[in-house]
């Protein structure tokens, strides 16, 4: 993922472009209802470009909570992406919804829970609505994070990784142990990307080199 301008260069690198955001707002998201028409033409129009330069995923967003209870923020988001859900199968692209963590980087983020973006995605019913299923976010949030993968790989279209705590390289300084969570991704038959995420402390393109050999299972 990088910013449109870069995108020309990416191609002529022989690279792919994997996901772009879905709309332009984080915090102000699908589970508001009075969001939903402009978040429709923004998803509408970037489903054309994504088609156009053969990216797979545009990242979506739930928004806040702002005291709104989760069963209305789950029936809200799933109305706003079944809006644009039947555009994302005609284009071929998928719309993954992030799973963000609320407790450190995203206050109040109603999307926080895998069960939560479930919920969403079951009320769509469309094999181009799926999750962001963001690792580093979700070992803060509820941890179990090769259990939660297994039963819910169905509803996962993409995956972001990172150390925890701090959200840097995935080395030994960090808790989670990224050659067993990329085995058990590897073994329910996932066969798109998973997008490295992190702020590296250290030189950045050591810190990618790392971090590919630890997922190249």
């Amino acid at each position: 993922m990088c910013p449109e301008e870069h995108w020309q260069k990416v191609i002529d690198g022989g690279l792919k472009i994997v996901t772009m955001g879905g709309h332009g707002t984080l915090t102000d998201g699908l589970n508001k209802r009075e969001n939903h028409d402009r978040i429709e033409g923004e998803i509408n129009a970037n489903l054309q470009k994504a088609a156009k330069w053969g990216i797979p995923a545009l990242i979506v967003f739930s928004g806040n909570r702002n005291d709104l209870p989760d069963s209305a923020g789950i029936e809200h988001t799933a109305e706003g992406l079944k809006r644009v859900s039947t555009a994302a199968e005609q284009a071929g692209v998928t719309l993954v919804l992030e799973l963000l963590n609320s407790k450190v980087d995203h206050p109040d983020y109603q999307c926080d829970h895998t069960t939560w973006g479930v919920d969403v995605c079951k009320l769509v019913d469309s094999p181009r609505v799926k999750l962001l299923y963001d690792i580093y976010h979700m070992q803060i949030m509820e941890g179990d994070v090769i259990s939660s993968i297994h039963s819910n790989i169905q509803h996962i279209g993409h995956f972001h990784t990172a150390g925890v705590p701090g959200r840097h390289e995935l080395d030994e300084n960090q808790e989670l142990y990224y050659p067993a969570i990329m085995r058990a991704i590897q073994a329910t038959g996932y066969d798109g990307y998973v997008g490295q995420e992190f702020t590296p402390k250290g030189d950045p393109l050591t810190g990618l080199e790392q971090a590919f050999k630890v997922c190249d299972v």
